[in-house]
């Protein structure tokens, strides 16, 4: 008897143990995440150290460790260049003991980045670029698209302004993947609802003097002005159009605006503009709890892909301790079987072709009569349900997607 007893408790202790996150399923004793984001470019303000710090936050707020295991984050500036962003995250999977790669600014440098991480099996986070080959023909088990897309744009701002009125549209659109994939949304939205597209005017990254582009727009008479860009790129784009007496007689759709830009702006030349967005920091307490941890480390409030690199972190974080493992496989196996509820979303989930799928908004910039407060800049206008947001699965060309 004596010995059965001994039989059973060592079997008993074997099965606990196994059931416990052992060190070796952590391969390098670390959960490294890397911030690859714009920290000395154009859209620094938008990514930069508001990134660093969200992602610092989530890891701070999840304990510091995992799986018994120190959580690191490190980061980088990819300057807005594919190749270079591209040549970071291999050597981050390669030497650089980096699991995680999030916030990726720029669709550029995001499209040349899941490349790697598709031939490196590695994970990445989009969050702060729109490009939608993230989901289609780059998808893989390794990308997550989180926070927003150019699908849901276009069918939040853009169908809006075509709802009102806005048939003929003219483009000023930023030269490279996200401006030019932007205006492809948008350009099938108009024409969806019997619109028309007149022309376009492509400008580089960057951009300051938009003079000889306002009157290219003007001289279309088109009655929209879609802003395919954005950052410091579309507010001197808007600020030209003002300056050059276009908004007189035709309007102007800001396809993406982020809360730095309508600060940056001001509310008297920002007012009235329709902008989608995943979040703001205003939306409820949840909301306004984070905003104010964001605002004392950061200085300003954050905007919508900065609060999805702290939401998507938290998600790769518990993913990886509901795996009990920092295997690539078995950690996307998890996302895509986890919901997300946070102060970013409710409900939302990874689709089969890697889209997080949530509600998105549609806001409208205040009135400077409206504001209240500093940072006081957006009132919302509708809700833009999260099976309507983005792109259906049917029409996705992901391979991982079964049809």
């Amino acid at each position: 008897m004596v010995k059965s007893l001994r039989i059973s408790l060592a079997a008993s202790a074997a099965l606990a143990f196994s059931a416990l996150p052992s060190a070796a399923q952590v391969s390098d004793d670390v959960v490294r995440i890397g911030v690859l984001g714009d920290l000395s470019g154009i859209y620094n303000d938008l990514s930069g150290k508001g990134a660093i710090e969200a992602v610092k936050m989530a890891a701070e707020d999840f304990g510091g460790t995992v799986l018994g295991k120190k959580i690191d984050v490190v980061s980088a500036d990819h300057q807005n260049k594919p190749d270079v962003g591209a040549a970071k995250a291999r050597e981050w999977f390669d030497t650089g003991g980096v699991d995680l790669i999030n916030d990726l600014a720029n669709s550029g440098v995001a499209r040349a980045v899941a490349g790697v991480a598709r031939e490196k099996k590695r994970h990445i986070i989009v969050n702060g670029a729109s490009n939608m080959g993230i989901t289609n023909e780059l998808c893989s088990p390794y990308a997550i698209h989180y926070a927003y897309d150019a699908y849901s744009l276009a069918h939040g701002t853009g169908k809006a302004v075509v709802e009102q009125g806005g048939k003929t549209w003219f483009f000023l659109t930023v030269d490279f993947a996200f401006g030019i994939g932007l205006e492809q949304q948008v350009s099938n939205v108009v024409r969806a609802n019997k619109g028309r597209v007149v022309g376009a005017a492509r400008h580089p990254l960057a951009t300051t003097d938009f003079s000889s582009y306002i009157l290219q727009a003007q001289a279309s008479k088109a009655e929209i002005i879609g802003i395919a860009s954005t950052g410091a790129d579309a507010v001197n784009a808007i600020k030209a159009a003002v300056e050059f007496g276009a908004t007189k007689n035709q309007k102007l759709a800001a396809l993406l605006l982020w809360i730095e830009d309508v600060h940056s702006l001001g509310l008297p030349a920002a007012q009235g503009l329709l902008l989608t967005n995943a979040w703001y920091w205003d939306m409820n307490e949840d909301t306004r709890k984070f905003a104010k941890r964001f605002f004392d480390r950061v200085g300003k409030m954050p905007n919508m892909a900065q609060a999805a690199d702290y939401s998507s972190t938290m998600f790769y974080l518990n993913a990886v301790k509901a795996a009990g493992t920092d295997d690539p496989d078995k950690i996307s196996a998890k996302m895509r079987e986890m919901k997300v509820n946070d102060m970013f979303t409710k409900d939302g989930y990874v689709r089969a072709d890697g889209r997080f799928v949530h509600d998105m908004y549609l806001w409208q910039v205040k009135t400077p009569a409206e504001s209240k407060a500093p940072w006081d800049y957006l009132k919302p206008v509708a809700t833009i349900p999260a099976e309507q947001a983005f792109q259906p699965l049917s029409e996705s060309t992901c391979p991982l997607v079964k049809k």
